[in-house]
């Protein structure tokens, strides 16, 4: 019996692959038997990704893709593409009347500027297949509630799920398909490791969660249906995944 959901066959690239979500993505999608190519900073944690995925023929690529000559490595060494996850991010805590214009440049750079710009030469190099699933990792925050402090990270997530709509339109003749997740709280080593929020606070915090804080395979599970034939008349939405928080 076909699975619509297998990835089999598909060659997919994800970046911010060596860790959290990212990783959660790059191990779940190789467990449905994509081929993978894996970007990230850290060649160390990387590896570690690489290592855990299953089934052959992956590859890795060390970029930075604020770097633009490191981009572009990137584009020209991989093979032609039927999955993008754009999941590279940063997050800053920051009251809004303390916002600086590094600190703003920084986060829109890593979450908005960068991603886009990959995306733009992978389509000027002709590298994404007809029926190719783009996915961009999003945010609740910015699109479908705010939080204190939260300024910066919301407007680079609000300035994705923007250009998302342009690209749904314009990619559409190639059967391009462009689409995000937008979670509300997952837990991350990031997120667990912050020393911005005591134990006390992140507990009190999950109570507002109907079904609690998710799980980076929750994430994981739903990028696979974008990037499967499952989700093939699926294009520019915003799949919320937050327990229920966003409906309060």
């Amino acid at each position: 019996m076909n699975n619509p959901f297998s990835l089999k066959g598909k060659n997919i690239l994800v970046t911010g692959a060596s860790s959290g979500i990212g990783k959660a993505i790059a191990i779940t999608a190789a467990a449905m038997d994509a081929q993978l190519h894996i970007t990230a900073r850290n060649e160390q944690r990387l590896n570690e990704t690489y290592n855990s995925l299953t089934g052959p023929g992956h590859t890795t690529h060390i970029a930075d893709l604020n770097i633009d000559a490191e981009t572009e490595a990137l584009v020209t060494s991989v093979s032609k593409l039927d999955g993008v996850v754009l999941s590279s991010g940063i997050i800053k805590t920051l009251p809004f009347k303390f916002i600086n214009e590094g600190e703003l440049n920084a986060i829109m750079q890593t979450n908005f500027t960068s991603p886009v710009l990959l995306l733009s030469k992978l389509i000027k190099s002709k590298k994404l297949n007809s029926g190719c699933s783009i996915v961009f990792i999003s945010s609740i925050g910015g699109n479908f509630v705010g939080a204190k402090g939260n300024a910066m990270y919301s407007a680079s997530k609000g300035a994705i799920n923007a250009i998302q709509k342009v690209l749904t339109l314009e990619l559409a003749p190639q059967k391009i398909r462009v689409n995000n997740v937008a979670p509300g709280m997952v837990k991350t080593e990031m997120w667990e490791n912050s020393t911005t929020f005591s134990a006390e606070q992140i507990e009190e915090d999950a109570k507002r969660y109907p079904l609690g804080y998710g799980e980076t395979s929750d994430v994981a599970n739903a990028v696979v249906y974008l990037l499967s034939d499952a989700s093939k008349w699926v294009t520019g939405i915003s799949l919320v995944l937050d327990g229920g928080f966003s409906v309060q």
